[in-house]
């Protein structure tokens, strides 16, 4: 692909922790701020490609932030081309290894690659990228954690006030009644044909996803994800194999062969690869294209800024995950209206910082 003559001038990464709105209790933890590395990519020509990484926990910032000033020392004066310096950097950092905080570093820097391009092009990401698609279907993500069943159904109902028609409960408790309350909570509260997703956040064993996944056939949920550790695919592909309900995998992938993978296992129904990990717009791009050669459907997880320009151009798009945590430092977040995340018609992906914010929320 062609893109537009910009040159890398200089990297500028930047950390801040933003307060959630809702805090969120999962499985796994439970968080009330959001840490995220932020990067600027600016050009000679003066264009600035930004893409902004969450960090799961706040240790992990400044390590990206330094895989990221070694990458910089490599692309100082190179042409901004997301192939090209995506190969130097993985040459580069080959023997230590190009997943986990490596491989999140450099998706950032290929966002922000795409995003300068697109600008220069003077298109939306998703136009730059082929997509004609102005919407795609979101629900909202930014909730029902494993608080009590009881409380559920007011806070899925503030949820959906949102724009929204479908939502995500957590589940996972130590009592399997508990989390079937909770998904009759939630359920209760909204029309037969809303949809409604479910994430265990690879809490299960294969044994007691089997029994919980059949006990929840017939209770209207649109997917569970995650009921397995992550790369536990032949579990996976049994579990889908034996319940009704779909099951959903993904966030999880390191790269689009990780995908690959999983579809020739069938571990899932569906798939979502999340940004960070499955290799930036390079990598969602080679996913994307495994998953419309098997007919899989395939979601996004977290970055619904960028996601939706993503899944415009996805043959196979399905569901876009909506999470406000990172309005709090940008100047826009994603318009959802009846049910569908708008496609932004500003160039780039229409990420942009709001500076007085992110000097508040700043961690050195």
């Amino acid at each position: 692909m062609n893109h537009p003559p910009l040159t890398v001038r200089a990297l500028r990464c930047r950390i801040v922790q933003a307060p959630m709105k809702r805090p969120l209790g999962t499985s796994v933890a439970r968080m009330a701020f959001a840490p995220f590395l932020l990067l600027d990519l600016q050009t000679e020509e003066g264009v600035t490609g930004r893409a902004h990484a969450f960090c799961y926990m706040e240790l992990s910032a400044p390590a990206m932030r330094r895989v990221l000033e070694t990458a910089a020392e490599l692309i100082e004066g190179r042409a901004v081309d997301p192939a090209a310096i995506g190969q130097v950097c993985r040459n580069r950092f080959m023997l230590l290894g190009t997943q986990g905080i490596v491989g999140m570093a450099l998706s950032a820097l290929d966002v922000a690659c795409w995003d300068a391009v697109a600008q220069a092009a003077g298109q939306p990401l998703a136009r730059y990228l082929g997509g004609t698609v102005t919407a795609v279907p979101a629900y909202n993500s930014n909730g029902l954690g494993l608080a009590h069943p009881d409380t559920l159904g007011e806070e899925a109902e503030a949820l959906r006030r949102e724009g929204f028609d479908a939502v995500k409960v957590r589940l996972g408790r130590a009592d399997p009644k508990e989390d079937l309350r909770a998904v009759r909570a939630v359920r209760a509260t909204m029309p037969d044909t809303s949809p409604l997703m479910a994430d265990y956040n690879q809490a299960l064993s294969a044994e007691d996803a089997l029994q919980r996944g059949a006990a929840l056939d017939g209770e209207g949920l649109y997917w569970i994800e995650e009921p397995l550790a992550h790369d536990d695919f032949r579990g996976s592909a049994a579990l889908a194999a034996a319940i009704e309900t779909p099951v959903q995998i993904g966030e999880n992938f390191t790269g689009p062969d990780v995908l690959a993978t999983a579809i020739d296992c069938s571990a899932s129904d569906y798939v979502m690869p999340d940004l960070m990990r499955i290799g930036g717009v390079s990598g969602w791009l080679r996913a994307s294209a495994f998953a419309a050669a098997a007919g899989v459907p395939m979601s996004s997880h977290l970055y619904p800024e960028v996601s939706v320009h993503l899944l415009a151009a996805t043959p196979t798009a399905h569901w876009l995950e909506y999470m406000d945590w990172a309005e709090p430092f940008l100047t826009a977040g994603v318009t959802i209206s009846d049910g569908r995340a708008q496609v932004p018609d500003r160039p780039g992906t229409g990420v942009d910082w709001d500076e007085d914010a992110v000097d508040r929320f700043a961690l050195p």
